[in-house]
């Protein structure tokens, strides 16, 4: 069977609400930088008082991704909760209009659409602190497996693994994948994520779950329990069957496959400017290249230049277009 997405996303529908602020206010509020912490509803709000003015935008990091490979020219879909609100409504609007397709019904009682607040940093750095509200709704009956059996990849965020009924999702969704001979990708998502369920991710790569790994350097060394970045790379590299991806900041990026280590550059930015979403829109260009069975190479220098763009403005979702960007710069014809 053909397919008819080149990637389909399953993640947490959450509507960012983003403010810049100092590193004294992360410390008055207990806040650890850079961190994502889940929070209830009443921190929520506790936060949400603290910030100054705020820009709020769609996101949830694979809804992000998503996003960028809609924006590159790419079939994709997403499946994630929302519930019948306003900002379940909000969100609904802007993924269908990048362009993604989104089916998934919403909830009609229960939790409000999940919210994040971000505090970015002057050096750009995000800390997250989110409200999963709707998205613990998502189980095993909102997978679609015809549109699962669809997609070339079916794309994950380890953050998934906080709900239990996003869990049974996944594994739903990840088996119907490799059963009509799919690809399977996974983000690790967060060093204190992959700090929660190390030897269960562990376990979806030994246990050939997952084909396509996705990774910052912090992820990696949690992942391995090292903090040495090329014993973990060789780590990576030593699972069998698994391609490895790793991103690296202004270092660039390195895709680990066997015993075959490929190093790419990151894309000059002028100015960073906000780095949330960075690791999502760096997934969005690598699948965009892998799904159209470009070289590792270029699918990495695809992954560079969607990051350089994302951070270069506030906001995980991309303000330029990134297809005739990458035109641009010569990675497309």
């Amino acid at each position: 069977m053909s397919a008819s997405l080149d990637v389909l996303g399953i993640g947490n529908a959450i509507v960012d609400t983003i403010s810049r602020a100092e590193d004294d206010l992360l410390v008055s509020a207990g806040l650890i930088k850079g961190s994502m912490a889940l929070v209830d509803e009443a921190r929520a709000d506790q936060l949400y008082e603290l910030m100054g003015p705020t820009t709020v935008i769609s996101g949830g990091s694979a809804a992000n991704t998503m996003a960028g490979i809609a924006s590159l020219g790419g079939r994709a879909g997403f499946v994630g909760k929302v519930k019948a609100d306003a900002a379940g409504q909000e969100f609904t609007h802007d993924i269908r209009k990048a362009g993604v397709a989104f089916d998934t019904p919403p909830a009609t009682d229960g939790a409000a659409t999940a919210r994040c607040l971000i505090f970015v940093t002057p050096d750009g750095q995000r800390t997250m602190n989110t409200f999963l509200g709707a998205c613990q709704a998502l189980g095993p009956d909102d997978i679609d497996e015809k549109a699962v059996a669809a997609a070339s990849v079916l794309y994950m965020e380890g953050y998934l693994w906080d709900p239990p009924g996003a869990k049974e999702a996944f594994l739903r969704a990840a088996k119907v994948s490799r059963a009509n001979g799919r690809k399977v990708a996974l983000t690790l998502s967060d060093s204190f994520c992959v700090g929660r369920y190390r030897a269960e991710f562990l376990s979806l790569v030994r246990e050939r779950v997952v084909d396509i790994l996705f990774a910052n350097e912090s992820e990696l060394h949690a992942l391995y329990e090292t903090a040495d970045f090329d014993t973990a790379v060789a780590a990576l590299g030593a699972e069998p069957g698994l391609l490895g991806v790793v991103t690296r900041s202004e270092k660039g990026c390195v895709v680990a496959n066997g015993d075959r280590l490929i190093a790419a550059p990151a894309y000059p930015v002028d100015e960073v400017v906000d780095t949330t979403g960075a690791g999502d829109l760096f997934a969005a260009g690598f699948l965009t290249g892998y799904a159209r069975g470009l070289p590792h190479q270029t699918s990495a220098a695809l992954g560079a230049m969607a990051a350089a763009e994302i951070i270069s403005h506030v906001g995980a979702r991309p303000q330029k277009n990134l297809l005739q960007l990458a035109r641009d710069n010569g990675i497309f014809a």
